[in-house]
């Protein structure tokens, strides 16, 4: 389980600029959950991400996973048990190796540093039927470098890495925002696929109304650090596009827009 206990969190202390972005903010999320989170721009929704991730510092409070208390962990240290997958699909990759060699990096995560190759190219075959399902021809470009393709193809293989390994928590930051409205779909579909198949509780950021309301079990919305909206299970299931939008708009007026 993932929790977040009373975490407050300041940006700019200090200064006239000084914001509580939360405060005694408190959330936690069940082992094999789906978590679709949704809320507008500034509401804390990757905030809370980099909080979990560790990119981000807690002023107070604490993190805790599986009632371990990771709040002061180094980020490196709980990307072990985590994977990440951004919205820009350049940060999941590196661009100037090739497929081939993206993969095995992260194949090896967590493993000891050796004098042994690190492409294992007895893995060439089973690289090539985990990327074949995907239909984007990765199979055959195993030895193009990473830089050189698409962005639904950088996306799609930065899925896949960020899951090769065993991971306790699955990170989607707007994973499919950058890509056209194909190449989404097809993402989400492998999002949907990988979580089913491996079991990883998943929290995932989305503008994408519908993405939050057909993908996952459980549905959250913030707002300025708070959550507003929060549905599991069959209760989520009820919940549609409209339901979210009518909420967003009685936000908007509130706030005078």
């Amino acid at each position: 389980m993932l929790e977040l206990a009373h975490v407050n969190k300041y940006f700019n202390p200090g200064t006239v600029n000084e914001m509580c972005l939360f405060e005694d903010f408190n959330f936690q999320v069940e082992d094999g959950q789906f978590v679709s989170v949704v809320g507008s721009n500034g509401s804390g929704k990757t905030s809370m991400l980099n909080l979990i991730c560790g990119s981000l510092r807690v002023d107070m409070g604490k993190v805790l996973i599986n009632g371990e208390d990771i709040t002061y962990k180094k980020e490196f240290l709980r990307h072990k048990k985590i994977g990440r997958v951004f919205q820009d699909p350049s940060k999941g990759t590196c661009p100037s190796m090739n497929i081939l060699e993206n993969l095995s990096i992260a194949d090896n995560k967590g493993k000891p540093f050796n004098l042994t190759r690190g492409t294992n190219r007895k893995k060439i075959d089973a690289y090539k039927e985990m990327l074949r399902p995907l239909n984007l021809g990765l199979e055959d470009k195993l030895y193009t470098k990473v830089g050189s393709l698409s962005g639904g193809q950088r996306q799609a293989l930065s899925l896949l890495m960020s899951t090769m390994t065993p991971i306790d928590f699955l990170i989607l930051d707007e994973h499919t925002a950058a890509l056209d409205p194909k190449t989404a779909e097809i993402i989400m579909k492998l999002t949907g696929q990988i979580v089913r198949e491996k079991h990883v509780t998943t929290i995932m950021v989305t503008h994408n109304l519908r993405y939050a309301v057909e993908y996952g079990d459980r549905l959250v919305m913030m707002h300025e650090g708070k959550v507003v909206l929060d549905k599991v299970g069959e209760e989520k299931q009820e919940v549609k596009v409209e339901d979210i939008m009518h909420i967003f708009n009685e936000i908007s007026i509130e706030c005078g827009n």
